[in-house]
């Protein structure tokens, strides 16, 4: 009898609702660079980079030896009963760069618990379970950050312990404000706010969590300075502002450091994760020193800013701003857009190209209209891999290609990737061969 297939196996041993992408799902084995190699010996360029975790690429010698000189000393865990030297430096460094006054850290393993963090400290902070989100975000698959998540396909219950109310601003595209000029946008969706603070909420709000662009949601954004008119009307009412920046922080969105930057606006939390480990499992919350102190009671996390995991982020760290990739991926996203944008002139099966630097997304539609085409993202992703690149797939329909290269990036592997990504889009349209 023939043994069973990785597939099999998989599927026999974990959930049913744990995604895989493909018809033929793919094992990596090797990766270098921007390049990763599958279990059958073929080789793609990455333009997801593990969900945008992998943000400086693979096979990183700086990231690596600072990695095996921690493993050669035997410790690779003690907690945070202790002291860890490279916790304390990650924290300074985090602190500093935030921009946010007494600013405190507290390290966790992931995004969903970091943003579980945030949340925690603000109903603790303002004494109350209500919170603001935006229509189409996503912000864990925890339990108080399912309730933030404003995307049904990945919100699983309606029990939460936070009394969610939501607003109108993320996602521009399928906005009933989607006609409007960008001051009257940002005009209609903070009269929105107000009308849901008025009519949604007792007043007594303990924060508004965002994403500056939203990941799950299909890369989606809204016209600079909309969160700083936000966080106007937050600032009347004492209300806390936290600004999730799993996906666009360490400057992937190429413009700032922080998504949030880009809004002119500092938050009292920010959430960060993914990119700084660039692999590694980390996360943290960054917030004002009063608001991180306000918990009233005794915490710790056992695996949160462990030894390993810090070391490897300070480099990941150094590495980003030695290299300033910021500023690549500033020039390198305007030209993916660029590109991306002639391409979508030729095929009118898409419907809205988006993004900031190496953080952009495709939106498909049925040609001629603004219906969406899932089908179509399914056509792109496959296609995409047969070519030999991968990309990601998401937004509220399941119809947004998602492509976040590590942000080391070449411009060869960009026009590389340029020129698969418009043959796929060709196929999906009907336009191909």
């Amino acid at each position: 009898m023939a043994e069973p297939s990785l597939l099999d196996r998989h599927r026999a041993v974990l959930p049913t609702w744990l995604a895989l992408y493909y018809d033929e799902p793919l094992e990596i084995v090797h990766g270098h660079g921007r390049r990763v190699t599958d279990s059958t010996g073929r080789t793609y360029l990455d333009f997801f980079a593990g969900i945008l975790t992998n943000a400086i690429g693979y096979d990183v010698a700086e990231i690596s030896d600072a990695v095996r000189k921690q493993l050669d000393s035997g410790i690779l865990h003690t907690s945070t009963l202790y002291l860890i030297r490279s916790q304390v430096e990650l924290a300074e460094r985090i602190a500093a760069l935030s921009g946010i006054p007494d600013a405190k850290v507290f390290f966790t393993n992931s995004g969903t618990e970091a943003n579980e963090t945030a949340l925690m400290l603000a109903t603790q902070y303002r004494r109350s379970n209500q919170v603001l989100a935006l229509r189409n975000s996503y912000h864990g698959r925890a339990f108080a950050t399912v309730g933030v998540t404003g995307n049904r396909g990945w919100s699983a219950s309606a029990l939460s312990p936070v009394k969610v109310s939501y607003v109108h601003g993320g996602y521009r595209y399928r906005s009933p404000f989607a006609g409007l000029s960008d001051e009257d946008y940002i005009r209609a969706c903070t009269d929105d706010l107000r009308d849901v603070l008025a009519t949604g909420t007792s007043g007594d709000v303990a924060c508004m969590i965002v994403e500056p662009i939203q990941g799950v949601g299909g890369f989606s954004l809204p016209p600079d300075g909309l969160f700083a008119s936000f966080a106007e009307v937050l600032a009347e009412h004492g209300i806390l502002f936290v600004s999730d920046e799993v996906q666009t922080g360490w400057g992937r969105t190429g413009e700032h450091f922080w998504g949030i930057g880009a809004h002119g606006v500092t938050p009292d939390m920010m959430t960060f994760a993914k990119g700084l480990g660039n692999g590694l499992a980390i996360g943290g919350v960054v917030a004002r020193g009063e608001v991180m102190d306000s918990l009233g009671a005794n915490s710790i996390s056992t695996f949160g800013g462990n030894p390993v995991s810090t070391v490897g982020a300070r480099a990941v760290l150094d590495y980003l701003v030695d290299h300033d990739l910021q500023a690549n991926a500033a020039t390198l996203g305007a030209r993916l857009l660029a590109g991306l944008r002639e391409s979508a002139g030729r095929h009118p099966v898409v419907g809205d190209v988006r993004g900031k630097g190496l953080m952009v997304g495709v939106e498909l539609v049925e040609p001629g209209t603004t219906t969406p085409a899932p089908a179509a993202a399914v056509t792109v992703l496959e296609e995409a891999r047969r070519l030999g690149l991968l990309v990601g797939k998401g937004g509220l329909h399941n119809n947004v290609i998602r492509l976040a290269p590590p942000m080391t990036l070449t411009a060869e592997e960009l026009d590389e990737a340029l020129g698969i990504l418009d043959a796929a889009i060709a196929a999906a349209d009907g336009s191909g061969r």
